[in-house]
């Protein structure tokens, strides 16, 4: 099993990992000046792009017709000449960042498919197995958000680089804070861009897990693991047999936390009561297994929220830096994107000509780019 959400099998995608070896520093300078320049640009000049990476026309245009060749850009003439990143050039900065700090030496084959991220193994230098989570927000809903433009008037940067960048960050901030306070969630390695590193665990998707040992002992740790999230100030909201794994010793661990809201949300209770419902339903179609000594109204919203930790982790993560900006903007985009589907192809135009004046964390993140490709 991976740390991942549930979906398909070991596929194989066009995520290459060995090409990396094949880049060069310049490709990596050239690559980097395209990330740089997407953050006031949907399609970045040429001439910046030569700019920014300090290079003259002739090389530059080597380096891009090589990484052009790799699909880690997309060239564009129609209003200028210039590039931008496509899914797959934003994936090897990320990996190339985690390579470069003794993370990991490989990433292997895909081990699921969620609706807003790809995972893969990855190992490091000592075969420890890891878990690479690469989000992707906008691949699902990106028309929704497309027709959309009024609403989209206050919110410039609805580009998918900086919405899967946010997702990956929060659902960082909260694995670590998670595990910090001893819940079982995969110990969060690294985060770099769109991208979580987390470690391995050997379990498996509650979902195919057919038959349960103890099938009363699994429910009400699931049904306790929710309360104890709610004491904690926090609601997962997709709590469900597929973000849940189970080890040969039929322990549950939670993963995957990108929509986690706040028990202090005018909508807690409905999303805390949904998540209760998910799993009261799962164990009772699958197992044929009846809540007998009604752990669901023991385990009621008022019940657990009255006897909250004293540390409220929803204070903690705000401290983390994953802020109130990084949560409304993810919250707008899913009220915008809610329940419509895109296709994939389209994913990549997602960007905003007009991103000007992008959050602090964002030109942070770019800076740090900046010293590590020097």
């Amino acid at each position: 099993g991976g740390g991942g959400g549930g979906g398909a099998c070991a596929t194989t995608m066009k995520l290459d990992p060995s090409a990396l070896r094949y880049l060069s520093k310049d490709d990596f300078r050239v690559l980097t000046a395209v990330e740089l320049g997407q953050r006031n640009h949907e399609i970045v000049p040429t001439v910046l792009v030569e700019r920014i990476a300090n290079l003259g026309r002739g090389d530059a245009y080597k380096v891009a017709k090589n990484l052009l060749r790799h699909k880690l850009v997309h060239h564009e003439r129609k209003k200028y000449d210039g590039y931008r990143l496509t899914t797959l050039g934003y994936d090897y900065l990320a990996i190339q960042a985690l390579v470069k700090k003794g993370l990991i030496s490989g990433v292997g084959t895909q081990i699921g498919v969620g609706k807003e991220s790809d995972i893969f193994e990855a190992t490091d230098e000592q075969g420890r197995a890891m878990v690479l989570k690469l989000h992707r927000l906008g691949r699902t809903s990106f028309r929704a958000v497309k027709n959309k433009r009024d609403y989209l008037e206050h919110r410039k940067n609805f580009s998918w680089l900086y919405l899967s960048r946010l997702a990956a960050k929060k659902e960082f901030a909260f694995m670590r804070a998670l595990g910090e306070h001893g819940f079982p969630v995969p110990e969060a390695i690294e985060v770099n861009r769109h991208c979580v590193l987390m470690e391995r665990m050997a379990a498996y998707p509650l979902v195919r897990v057919r038959n349960l040992g103890n099938v009363q002992d699994v429910y009400r740790q699931a049904v306790g693991l929710v309360a104890r999230l709610a004491q904690h100030g926090l609601i997962h909201c997709d709590f469900n047999e597929f973000n849940l794994m189970i080890t040969e010793r039929e322990e549950l661990i939670v993963i995957d936390f990108p929509q986690m809201v706040s028990t202090s949300h005018p909508n807690a209770k409905m999303f805390y009561e949904r998540d209760v419902r998910c799993i009261v339903d799962w164990f009772h179609k699958q197992y044929r297994y009846d809540d007998v000594d009604d752990a669901e109204s023991h385990f009621s919203f008022e019940t657990v929220v009255g006897r909250s930790a004293a540390g409220l982790l929803d204070k903690e993560l705000r401290a983390s830096g994953y802020d109130k900006e990084c949560e409304d903007t993810l919250e707008d985009w899913r009220k915008a994107s809610h329940g419509d589907s895109g296709s994939s192809e389209e994913e990549e135009e997602l960007s905003n000509d007009e991103e000007e004046e992008l959050p602090e964390l964002e030109r942070a993140a770019l800076d740090v780019t900046k010293l590590e490709v020097g």
